[in-house]
């Protein structure tokens, strides 16, 4: 028996290749564009931004008759700005006091936040959504609305030319509470009802498992209301002498009727603002992060 071999039609290995759309490349350039022109923009808002810190410095390093040049780069370069400015007002104890009084005031107004925001977010009660708006309505008023009242409170406590004067009216920050209140209603109701189950009361519900996950909204807060109460100017003026005030009323000591010394105050501002750098300088990441979490649930 014959058997005849036959060959079987060899297969295609030829492979297809995906078409370009001709739209596409149009598309793309013009999403580099965008890209670009973001990039830009941000750079000249950074620019924009950094350009009067720049120009503090640069004016509080140069010599003092050169205070109002125009040249970009301080030169000759000098510090006799800053020696003015330290021998001419106590200019540490100016930043301690100033230091003492933003720490009470963020602590104790991060505090009120952590309890009213949980309150808000945790229970259903009468007349919640009316107290929250009074929260809230707080906010709206104009500090000068509330000066004379506050002034002479603190007049009758005894409290003028004090650290505590400046504290005691603003112990609660209608900001933080509103801030802190979006962030525990993100909080997974999960694990309150677990901490629930496990026989945690609420009190301890709150230290042991809410605030722990939520170090990055607790520490944006504290730096933005530590940096808010370091630059307050009107209330401390009001109630404080200038041998114990804080820096920002030490800082107006340098202007005057007989004229402006403004190389001691770009010195002054500068030696204020280096403790602020420092604190965002380590703190930034949790900033970035809050502000990152507050748009996920």
């Amino acid at each position: 028996m014959a058997f005849a071999l036959v060959d079987a039609p060899a297969r295609s290995t030829t492979v297809a290749t995906p078409t370009r759309d001709p739209g596409d490349a149009p598309v793309a350039t013009r999403s580099r564009s965008r890209v670009a022109t973001g990039h830009v923009v941000l750079a000249a808002v950074t620019v924009f931004s950094i350009f009067p810190v720049y120009w503090m410095f640069a004016t509080a390093f140069r010599r003092p008759e050169d205070s109002l040049s125009v040249s970009p780069v301080p030169s000759p370069f000098s510090l006799d700005n800053f020696r003015y400015v330290w021998e001419t007002i106590p200019m540490a104890s100016m930043l301690v006091n100033t230091f003492v009084m933003a720490l009470a005031m963020s602590v104790s107004q991060l505090l009120v936040a952590i309890l009213a925001a949980y309150a808000f977010a945790r229970w259903t009660f009468f007349g919640k959504q009316v107290l929250f708006l009074l929260f809230v309505g707080s906010w709206l008023v104009p500090f000068q609305v509330t000066m004379i009242p506050n002034y002479l409170l603190i007049s009758q406590m005894g409290l003028l030319n004090t650290v505590a004067g400046i504290v005691i009216p603003n112990l609660c920050s209608a900001f933080g509470v509103l801030l802190m209140r979006q962030h525990m209603e993100a909080f997974p109701r999960e694990l309150l009802d677990a901490s629930q189950i496990d026989g945690q009361n609420s009190w301890s519900t709150l230290w042991k498992v809410v605030l722990p996950n939520m170090r990055p909204a607790l520490a944006a807060l504290g730096i933005m209301l530590f940096i808010s109460a370091w630059n307050e100017y009107l209330w401390p003026s009001l109630i404080m002498r200038q041998s114990n005030a804080v820096v920002q009323i030490g800082i107006r000591g340098f202007l005057g009727a007989e004229g402006n010394n403004w190389g001691a105050v770009m010195a002054a501002s500068g030696l204020a603002c280096l403790p602020i750098f420092l604190i965002y300088l380590f703190l930034q990441r949790y900033v970035r992060d809050a502000f990152v979490r507050s748009g996920l649930k």
